[in-house]
């Protein structure tokens, strides 16, 4: 588990030029969202935006409802500085896990807090079935909560968009191949709305509200269903040409192993997945896992002993080939078991050996087994909120005392002269 909070933090730098301002507008609600309150001065320092690009924004953003005014700042002496907030009740997301089975709604604050959370258990999976259901959620939600609706996500298994999707295994959606589901949804409740697999959206999650953190550079193993990786790169998640990168369960690392669906044989989702378990379970799979590990259940004992030695090749060609600070292991499985698998995990040697590592190289997730349907509400949340340009070391901000921005230890004095006053 991470628990340190390094000294050198990073921090999203603002463009001044006027083409940048929607990303400025991240950078001040990004700012906000991690330290709770700042002043203009701070969050000028802090961005290296002119105090009047940061005024206007927060006049913009205080207008929309989406900032609060806390008043002034009681300090020692001089005028103390105004400080400013992101208003929790100013808006909302809400996210839809659609799994082989069931339907599962969450509804997030401004905060990232969960106002709602329901799960219906579903007969038909198809788009012509859920996208109204969809859509009437939505609305239902809208009648409900009187702030604004920044967004939904959508979440369900991959991959997406490739022949026979419905051959590839019992956790994939048929019929969803060639639907414009984002498009149909956004015309229809009239907000944007994003699609997003399961393993990129709990990577999100965590990225938001978990382990990853502060974190610019993860991956996260994800066991729904099946098992998928979500990879965050630069702060962003990595979703590849097609929307289907991290699609490690037909990995096969077990050659003329288990016969898989899509075709293969030995594919790392027979030996490591959700679903590989409940065959070792067999008339247990249903049981409570944490219940099950209690009492040494021997299936999942052999499950977990078949599933680290399988993964730990698949978490070392992870850290060759991405170089991420470290690869969080979360999703439909209880704390004890995960933490059980990573402490059988035998890790090879890879870039990740090095004595000053911040963080183990293998650590659990932090949001739970709901993680993927956090995510699903985090989504619009993540891509009004955080910012999608320029990346730096930056000051860190002295919220003791209210005062300006303080450099971190090492930091260079700022190259970049602020500049231009209205964006």
């Amino acid at each position: 588990m991470r628990t340190d909070v390094p000294d050198r933090q990073r921090f999203t730098l603002g463009k001044n030029p006027g083409r940048s301002r929607a990303h400025n507008r991240r950078v001040v609600l990004d700012l906000l969202r991690s330290h709770g309150q700042l002043g203009r001065k701070q969050i000028a320092d802090m961005t290296r935006l002119t105090t009047q690009a940061v005024a206007n924004i927060i006049e913009e953003l205080l207008a929309e409802n989406l900032l609060v005014d806390l008043g002034r700042l009681r300090s020692g002496r001089g005028q103390p500085p105004v400080q400013f907030a992101l208003n929790p009740d100013g808006a909302i997301t809400i996210g839809f896990e659609i799994s082989v089975s069931h339907l599962v709604t969450t509804v997030l604050d401004l905060h990232g807090r969960i106002l709602e959370h329901a799960s219906v258990a579903l007969d038909d999976t198809g788009p012509a079935a859920l996208i109204p259901q969809v859509v009437a959620q939505v609305a239902d939600i809208r009648r409900r909560l009187p702030a604004a609706l920044l967004g939904v996500g959508v979440v369900m298994p991959g991959p997406f968009g490739i022949e026979d999707m419905s051959g590839i295994g019992p956790t994939t959606l048929p019929g969803w191949a060639g639907i414009d589901a984002s498009g149909l949804l956004a015309a229809r409740t009239g907000v944007p709305v994003v699609i997003e697999n399961d393993a990129n959206a709990a990577a999100v999650g965590e990225a938001l509200f978990g382990a990853g953190q502060g974190l610019a550079n993860f991956c996260m193993i994800y066991f729904g269903g099946g098992i998928g990786l979500g990879i965050i790169h630069e702060s962003q998640p990595l979703r590849g040409a097609f929307g289907n990168a991290g699609e490690i369960g037909h990995v096969v690392v077990a050659p003329g192993g288990r016969l898989c669906a899509c075709g293969q044989s030995g594919c790392l989702e027979r030996y490591a997945s959700r679903d590989a378990l409940g065959e070792r379970l067999g008339p247990d799979a249903s049981g409570d896992l944490a219940t099950l590990f209690a009492a040494g259940h021997p299936g999942l004992m052999a499950w977990l002993d078949e599933a680290a030695a399988h993964l730990s090749p698949v978490v070392t060609m992870l850290e060759n080939i991405l170089d991420p600070e470290t690869v969080i292991l979360g999703g439909e499985l209880s704390d004890p078991v995960i933490d059980a698998l990573i402490s059988r995990l035998t890790l090879g040697t890879s870039v990740a050996n090095r004595r000053d590592r911040a963080l183990p190289r293998v650590i659990r997730g932090r949001t739970g087994q709901t993680i993927a349907a956090l995510g699903a509400a985090a989504l619009p949340f993540f891509d009004t909120i955080i910012p999608r340009l320029d990346t730096g070391p930056g000051p860190v901000p002295d919220t003791q005392t209210g005062g300006a921005a303080r450099s971190a230890p090492g930091d260079p004095p700022h190259a970049n002269p602020k500049e231009g006053a209205d964006d």
